[in-house]
């Protein structure tokens, strides 16, 4: 949990017994985590949330909308929370939909505390990931556009197989021009080989469209 408590993560708990939430509120808050409850979903999307790395510990049988169609809900709004499923009635298909839809864990109440805590981290380590990965995206995507439109159309048809001499034939220039287009668009990349460019350029989604 160190490392959640260093970058400022935040658990959500989301059940309607009052108990519970209280419960599963001091287990957390005894370890140093940050930790808000609430008794419906409608409620925990009605609250600003910090733009931290954050972790939802949600009650499957919640009245109105149900914990299994919240999860579906937040995946079609594209939510990325992990989610951590608690219940009192689970069974196996139940279980087995939620992870397949993405879930952490699905525990059954009452809840092991180590089981939940072991959850959490894991929970919140997924968090962290998604964001440097949406980070480092992000900067791939910045630095990609840095590139004239020249330079995208060399790195587009090289990181798709083409020899240099077949990119100038397409693009109608020299193939010393290429090799120049090549070597700028790998330095504004920050690309040290064609294997790493492919990688980047797969990475966007771009390696067969341009976009």
């Amino acid at each position: 949990m160190v490392e959640a408590l260093k970058r400022n993560a935040v658990v959500y708990v989301v059940d309607d017994d009052p108990s519970v939430r209280g419960g599963l509120a001091n287990l957390l808050e005894s370890v140093g985590l940050q930790v808000e409850t609430f008794p419906s979903t409608t409620e925990f999307l009605s609250n600003a949330r910090p733009d931290v790395d954050a972790c939802l510990v949600l009650d499957v049988r919640l009245p109105g909308l149900s914990g299994l169609d919240f999860q579906a809900e937040l995946a079609k709004s594209n939510i990325e929370i992990p989610i951590i499923f608690v219940t009192g009635h689970g069974d196996i298909p139940m279980t087995a939909k939620a992870m397949k839809a993405g879930a952490v864990d699905f525990l059954m109440k009452p809840i092991r505390e180590q089981d939940l805590l072991d959850a959490v981290r894991i929970a919140l380590d997924r968090a962290l990931r998604r964001r440097d990965e949406s980070r480092i995206a992000g900067d791939l995507r910045v630095r990609f556009e840095s590139l004239t439109s020249r330079e995208r159309g060399v790195v587009i048809l090289v990181t798709q197989g083409k020899m240099n001499k077949q990119v100038a034939a397409e693009l109608g220039i020299s193939e010393i021009t290429v090799k120049v287009h090549r070597h700028n668009a790998m330095k504004k990349m920050g690309a040290k080989s064609l294997a790493e460019l492919v990688r980047m350029v797969d990475s966007l989604g771009i390696g067969k469209t341009g976009r």
